[in-house]
């Protein structure tokens, strides 16, 4: 394990520090003002300058996300909400977009992408006939039970770690459970993401997922540059011919921008992996995010280039932009039987410097 340009076993660096924190780890502390108040954040701290903030009570997704202090993870004006003053039906279902901020926001577990009314008689109740969803489902707003956290040392690596349960479940309803466990290493730039969700139930489960992952300033400025291997553009919004906007070199704020998304079709490589990265040459720094193609064969790219909001997305996906109803039209809907599960394996990584960028471009060439 390397440190500050030093090796270091277990036992050396107890020879050098008492207690771990000095070199890193994982912290449980509870937000105390405004609309966070009350909010459990795991603090996680590699060594290297990467520090990101697991939200427990968020379905513990992964809020503020910086590198030797520049942020890169995006914060918007809605700070990281407690999920207490979420309301899933308000103002037609676009709620969601008053707790939308951070690293990572999750969609699903049953439904992503745009709300609407659908069919309800998989669950056998007659009174519901339908169901209807909001902006990217519920689980984004749902607490963890923490099941566990800290730091353990694999052989000469010592390894941040955090786990933890989200269930989304009603009666006469959905019931899924989502199983997600976050590592980084001591020492290292990179950020491990493993989710399993799970039908516990008696009866077929619709499933639907996605990661919205936002990137924001000052990783995102002027002259910033979007990396994909993108195969083809199947989709994009209508708002694209209007504003005229390069998708792969990011301009200023823009106030009043509409924001753009793009469906793209990616090339995976031999162990089928993809990704997506964002690169900003001023600072020599870059963030890429990696999936398998088989577990997210939809991949959408967001942009947010309005002033005041500015972000970009980067959204692996279960779905395609259609969304629920066509999903089940035309039979693409996942259904997980009883006991049934599905695994999801990320992985986002900082590099630093003009060679671990040029190794990215080549890896994410168009």
């Amino acid at each position: 394990m390397k440190l500050h340009g030093q090796q270091y076993g277990p036992r050396e660096l107890a020879a050098h520090a008492g207690d771990i924190a000095a070199a890193g780890g994982v912290r449980l502390v509870t937000l105390g003002d405004g609309v966070e108040r009350g909010i459990r954040a795991l603090e996680f701290r590699t060594g290297t300058g990467l520090a990101f903030d697991v939200l427990v009570d968020r379905a513990m997704d992964i809020g503020a996300a910086e590198h030797a202090g520049r942020a890169f993870g995006w914060r918007s004006r809605t700070g990281f909400r407690n999920p207490g003053l979420h309301e899933h039906g308000d103002e037609d279902g676009l709620s969601w977009l008053r707790s939308f901020s951070g690293l990572i926001v999750t969609g699903g577990l049953d439904h992503t992408l745009f709300g609407g009314e659908v069919d309800a008689s998989e669950y056998r109740y007659p009174p519901k006939r339908t169901t209807r969803h909001g902006l990217h489902g519920r689980v984004g707003n749902i607490p963890a039970r923490l099941t566990g956290y800290g730091e353990r040392w694999e052989d000469e690596r010592c390894v941040l770690w955090a786990e933890g349960e989200v269930r989304q479940a009603a009666v006469f309803g959905e019931n899924l459970l989502l199983r997600r466990r976050i590592e980084a290493d001591l020492g290292g730039d990179e950020i491990r993401l493993i989710d399993t969700v799970t039908n516990p139930g008696f009866d077929p489960m619709p499933h639907m997922f996605l990661y919205h992952i936002n990137l924001g300033w000052p990783l995102l400025e002027e002259g910033a540059r979007f990396l994909a291997p993108v195969k083809e553009t199947v989709w994009q919004t209508d708002s694209v011919a209007e504003q005229g906007v390069d998708n792969w070199t990011m301009p200023a704020p823009l106030p009043g921008f509409v924001e753009q998304v793009y469906e793209h079709a990616l090339v995976a490589d031999a162990a089928g992996r993809t990704g997506a990265a964002l690169v900003n040459d001023r600072l020599g720094l870059a963030v890429s995010v990696e999936w398998h193609a088989a577990e997210f064969p939809h991949f959408f790219q967001w942009l947010n280039l309005r002033a005041g909001d500015y972000a970009l997305g980067i959204e692996p996906s279960t779905h395609a932009v259609a969304g629920d109803a066509a999903a089940r039209e035309d039979g693409r809907m996942i259904w997980l039987g009883p006991g049934e599960s599905r695994g999801y394996h990320t992985s986002f990584r900082v590099h630093q410097g003009g060679e671990a960028v040029a190794a990215l471009e080549s890896r994410f060439a168009r």
